[in-house]
């Protein structure tokens, strides 16, 4: 009998750790945002009022450089193009992010 409860106390530590387990999982799924970078300010961008900036401008990275076809990061390079971008955001809050990005990128 002795047996019979242990093997009770395990199942139910299992099924209290699943439940707080789904219950978080749970409360974290319905706090996700979805962004139209298309519509993100140069002011909304580089004071943090949409997202951490360096999320966002990671995020471009990977956008300009799929559409290059490019798959290299060099890591250094993009932080020099954070701040740049930030910059250039703080000077011309009104801009759109992604048409401040592509006057950057321009040669």
């Amino acid at each position: 009998m002795h047996e019979r409860l242990k093997s009770y106390a395990v199942a139910a530590k299992a099924l209290a750790l699943s439940l707080a387990l789904a219950t978080s999982l749970g409360t974290g799924a319905s706090a996700q945002v979805t962004v139209d970078v298309g519509k993100i300010t140069c002011n909304q961008f580089a004071l943090y009022k949409v997202s951490d900036p360096d999320t966002i401008a990671v995020w471009l990275h990977g956008y300009y450089s799929g559409k290059r076809g490019n798959t290299v990061v060099e890591t250094e390079k993009l932080k020099g193009n954070v701040k740049k971008l930030r910059d250039y955001c703080l000077q011309n809050p009104d801009a759109n992010l992604l048409e401040a990005v592509e006057t950057l990128v321009q040669p």
